[in-house]
């Protein structure tokens, strides 16, 4: 898989490209990374890409014609070309695997009020939202979209496993961890994460994850199904 991000900070990007586990992942080529200027396809001497709004409004617009001829150097036949938009779909784990299965993903940045329509209709395939807030660039959710996709790729974690038992992996919210020592100031690890017991092990994390959901996002619970099981583990683990 290759990602494709049209940025006024390409800084940004590099810096993400070259550090953690992702700098790692696209050292060992499991998937590719790469970034274009915006700037650089701008006509103006002052390299400008930006104007006021017709109509009138606050702020300024991403022009057409610097972005029209960045995507076309970057846009192949099967490339998936996303914006970061707050109007978007909301971005969810589904979503990620969903993505993850492209072979070329180009994602827009945008910035100030946001870009020109004709961009979107012209080039979009779809507009995704990380979330019901605003913020001052593009680059950070672009940033989080490439991070939730690329982790599912193959190799990039180091392991199939690691990304399984997570937050949002199984529509549930991730069970509390715990690791040496077995306490410190009287706070204890559950005796059961000591037992060896993997069954009951597992069937506990089932109950705590059922037991933060429901907390914290009774929203994420869809089916009647996971309500009559915590209701039965409650009572073994509570």
């Amino acid at each position: 898989m290759k990602f494709d991000i049209i940025t006024l900070f390409p800084e940004l990007i590099e810096v993400y490209a070259n550090n953690g586990i992702i700098g790692r992942a696209i050292k060992n080529n499991y998937f590719q990374l790469d970034y274009t200027n915006l700037r650089d396809f701008s006509e103006n001497k002052h390299n400008k890409v930006d104007d006021y709004p017709y109509g009138g409004g606050p702020g300024m617009l991403i022009k057409p014609e610097p972005m029209f001829k960045a995507l076309d150097a970057v846009k192949m036949d099967n490339s998936y070309i996303i914006y970061l938009s707050p109007k978007g779909n909301l971005f969810t784990q589904n979503k990620a695997r969903e993505l993850s299965k492209k072979d070329h993903i180009i994602l827009i940045a945008g910035h100030y009020e946001g870009i020109d329509q004709r961009i979107i209709d012209k080039y979009v395939d779809e507009e995704i939202s990380m979330g019901d807030y605003v913020l001052t660039s593009g680059e950070l959710p672009v940033l989080m979209l490439v991070d939730a996709v690329s982790r599912l790729l193959p190799g990039v974690l180091g392991s199939d496993e690691s990304s399984i038992d997570e937050s949002h992996s199984n529509s549930l919210l991730e069970y509390p961890q715990y690791t040496r020592p077995e306490s410190y100031l009287d706070l204890d690890v559950p005796e059961i994460l000591l037992s060896g017991h993997h069954k009951n092990i597992d069937e506990w994390r089932r109950y705590k994850s059922i037991e933060i959901t429901i907390e914290r996002r009774p929203d994420m619970i869809k089916d009647n199904e996971v309500i009559e099981e915590f209701k039965k583990l409650e009572k073994k683990y509570k």
